[in-house]
């Protein structure tokens, strides 16, 4: 039996403290400036024990609640800084590692799922875990033909932890929506309760993976593990060693951080043009940055790992996205508004002005507008604060705007990406993988164009003086 809390009851207990905690850690609060601390020196403390409280928490239940704060995580640059200082090392912790799965469960798993034998598959197998996740954990081992290999194995009970834990979390949503001012928790942890299906399935998540390693094996810049060995609850992928972006975010060089920002982007929006896949989980612990790229080691590429959530576009990114961003950047408001229409963003019931659209969307889409783009947390704290105002012009549109199912997990992914590129403060020329691979961005004479391109090497950015 795992040591994983998997019982409702007991889940449901911590997460139930949670408010409790933070309520209690105001009562304390309340007390040191009694006593005559400060209010900024009690702030951080309090925010520091809030932190603590609610990461140790989701990293102890993994299942749903590690999620939901693995997918909190890419929100961070969002946050005001005098909040974010302090949760930034929490967040950071749940990007990486969580308490592992005892020793026997492990074994237990592998004999059920693999047979009794599972030993003679390998050649090493590393007790103490490398990696460890939502639903699962990483075991690094060297297979019977030598190859070194990661082996993930899924937590007994996940998919029901997973769905108890978001059900529950949805009931505190109003509690945990601070975290990330003018961000709605509830329809991120809905959208995470439908992608629990997938996730658990290590046989979509082979495909996947597989799809993905076949397009990119002659990549000079993106580098994708291969599947190994697969079967329920157990995954066996070619083993990737690198810097994981959580590093490069903490320590990384003003060159480690560009490469890392444009490999991101170009992985970003190559990969469902070429795949006909999104990677949808793209918070750092799932990015390597590797040396040994076309021009030797210090020319850096991108590994990607964990393909368990993807979404399904056939076609590529929709067309629709290209021609409106296109358009809005030619500043045809009307021509923005009637798409926007078109696909489902506003609603029929609503009528809004196209100018007033356009003056929205304008600084949102500010990094497609030039040649090279410096993402950072100041920006992204800016565009937050200005959606997030419910004094602002900004909020109250906002509002009036609807984000149709087909579009949602793109939303997010886009989201999640600029939110690490602004952790990375990388200098990103976006413009070109929004020419090179989303239809509808260049005119139509443009089009067909780069995707018929047999060579996908990436330049770095211009480096800073």
């Amino acid at each position: 039996m795992s040591d994983l809390p998997r019982k409702a009851v007991t889940r449901t207990a911590k997460l139930a403290a949670l408010p409790l905690g933070f309520a209690g850690r105001a009562t304390w609060g309340l007390g040191k400036r009694i006593v005559g601390e400060s209010a900024e020196i009690v702030g951080q403390q309090l925010q520091q024990r809030t932190a603590e409280q609610l990461f140790k928490v989701l990293g102890e239940l993994k299942g749903g609640a590690m999620k939901f704060g693995q997918a909190l995580s890419v929100f961070e640059s969002a946050l005001p800084e005098e909040v974010a200082g302090p949760y930034r090392a929490a967040l950071t912790k749940l990007q990486e590692a969580a308490p592992p799965m005892p020793t026997r469960t492990v074994h237990a798993v592998l004999a059920e799922r693999i047979g009794e034998d599972w030993p003679d598959l390998f050649l090493e197998f590393e007790d103490k875990p490398a990696a460890a996740a939502s639903i699962g954990q990483v075991h690094r081992a060297v297979w019977h033909d030598g190859r070194e290999v990661a082996v993930k194995v899924q937590y007994p009970g996940a998919g029901e932890a997973l769905l108890s834990d978001l059900n529950q979390l949805s009931r505190f949503a109003r509690l945990l929506g601070p975290l990330v001012p003018g961000m709605d928790v509830k329809p991120l942890l809905t959208e995470l309760k439908d992608r629990v299906s997938e996730e658990l399935d290590y046989d979509l998540e082979a495909q996947a993976q597989r799809t993905h390693a076949e397009e990119f094996a002659d990549d000079p810049n993106i580098v994708v593990p291969d599947v190994v060995h697969q079967c329920e609850e157990v995954l066996v992928t070619e083993w990737m060693d690198g810097t994981p972006l959580s590093e490069i975010i903490a320590d990384g060089t003003t060159r480690q951080r560009d490469r890392a920002g444009q490999l991101l982007a170009h992985f970003l929006f190559s990969g469902p043009a070429r795949t006909g896949l999104l990677h949808a989980d793209p918070h750092p612990g799932n990015f390597r940055l590797l040396p040994g790229g076309p021009d030797g080691d210090d020319d850096w590429r991108l590994g990607v790992l964990d393909f368990g959530t993807v979404d399904r576009l056939p076609g590529g990114l929709p067309e629709p996205i290209g021609d409106a961003l296109r358009m809005t950047l030619d500043g045809e408001a009307d021509a923005v508004y009637e798409m926007l229409c078109s696909e489902g963003f506003v609603k029929e019931s609503i009528e809004l002005d196209p100018d007033a659209v356009l003056d929205y969307l304008l600084p949102i889409i500010e990094p497609a507008r030039v040649d090279q783009f410096t993402f950072t947390r100041g920006w992204m704290r800016s565009q937050a604060a200005r959606i997030g105002d419910p004094r602002s012009p900004a909020y109250q549109l906002a509002k009036q705007l609807n984000l149709p199912p087909a579009y949602l997990l793109i939303h997010r992914v886009t989201l999640s990406t600029i939110g690490v590129l602004c952790q990375l403060g990388a200098t990103v020329r976006l413009r070109d993988e929004l020419e090179d691979w989303l239809v509808g961005f260049l005119p139509e004479d443009g089009e067909g164009e780069t995707c018929e391109q047999e060579a996908y090497e990436v330049e770095e950015p211009a480096a800073e003086a």
